[in-house]
């Protein structure tokens, strides 16, 4: 055998052997059955607490929705953003258009891992890589909710991304870089139950990080920034810095955190704007203790500089 045509082989074997180790790298990974154990027996009333925690309806409610039609999750928005632009889709009880359909396996995939019941990635436009710390039997209850929600007919529009994003198995290379249910935070170990269980919302359910933690050139958060600030994922404006500093919201008590998140209104008296309205509509459904939570944690983190 000449020498050029040893030297293609080895390029051709070379390039199988990746092509290989790509497609296992990157295969959607499913939870563990002891992990999918704890999503029976889901409690609906307990679980509407975390769809408001979890803000389910400001991205899959119709745009604009108001009142108890915020409840019909039939998807729609556009979040146009540098990959492109993202739809969030019908999420109602729908068996055909929405996810009447899925098991509690499903949803708990799909929450907990990022994996679609067919086994495709789901894009981490989709709060996963926040979800992934919730406890499953959170994530149980509000599947128990979800199918208590109106169903809506219609399926949302198609993501329109350009390549290489709309490539969804490369997903799973994000996901090995970027996906990890530890916390964004270490606590202290003597750090109080109620700060805990503000790590728990904000970190997890309420998915805060996604928003107010700038992001490295992959789209992954930067940790050492953690709720900083950052750019407006749709390139429009700043996500204010909401750590405990000069640069965020070090002039605020653990009480204006609270009335603010309950009432829209900062100490200034100033009121909520932008996409935060959605998300401070949802916080004022939780019970007065979860407000409380989120604020002891937000004034016992790191304080860092703005992010953007």
């Amino acid at each position: 055998m000449s020498a050029a045509r040893k030297l293609g082989l080895s390029v051709l074997l070379a390039g199988l052997a990746g092509a290989a180790a790509f497609w296992f790298l990157t295969e959607p990974k499913r939870l563990e059955p002891e992990t999918v154990a704890l999503l029976a027996n889901g409690d609906a009333a307990r679980g509407e607490r975390m769809f408001w925690a979890a803000g389910c309806a400001s991205c899959h409610a119709r745009p604009k929705a108001e009142g108890d039609a915020r409840l019909e999750l039939a998807g729609g928005m556009e979040l146009k953003t540098p990959f492109g632009t993202f739809v969030p889709p019908n999420i109602s009880s729908d068996p055909q258009d929405g996810i009447g359909s899925w098991s509690a396996e499903d949803f708990g995939n799909a929450m907990l891992r990022g994996v679609s019941p067919d086994g495709q990635h789901f894009y981490p436009a989709f709060p996963y890589a926040s979800y992934i710390r919730m406890d499953p039997s959170d994530v149980g209850d509000l599947y128990a909710f979800m199918k208590t929600l109106p169903a809506v007919q219609g399926k949302a529009a198609e993501n329109q991304l350009s390549f290489p994003f709309n490539m969804r198995r490369g997903i799973g290379l994000w996901k090995l870089m970027f996906l990890s249910p530890e916390p964004a935070v270490a606590l202290p170990a003597d750090a109080p139950e109620q700060v805990r269980a503000g790590q728990y919302l904000v970190e997890g359910p309420g998915h805060c990080g996604e928003c107010h933690t700038p992001r490295n050139v992959f789209g992954g958060s930067d940790k050492s920034l953690w709720l900083a600030g950052a750019k407006a994922a749709e390139g429009e404006g700043n996500v204010p810095n909401i750590t405990p500093g000069d640069d965020g919201i070090g002039s605020w008590s653990a009480s204006d955190i609270v009335a603010y998140l309950e009432t829209g209104f900062t100490p200034d008296y100033d009121s909520v704007g932008g996409s935060m309205v959605e998300v401070q509509r949802n916080m004022a459904q939780l019970p007065a203790a979860d407000r409380e939570a989120i604020a002891a944690y937000l004034k016992a983190i790191p304080a860092h500089p703005k992010g953007y």
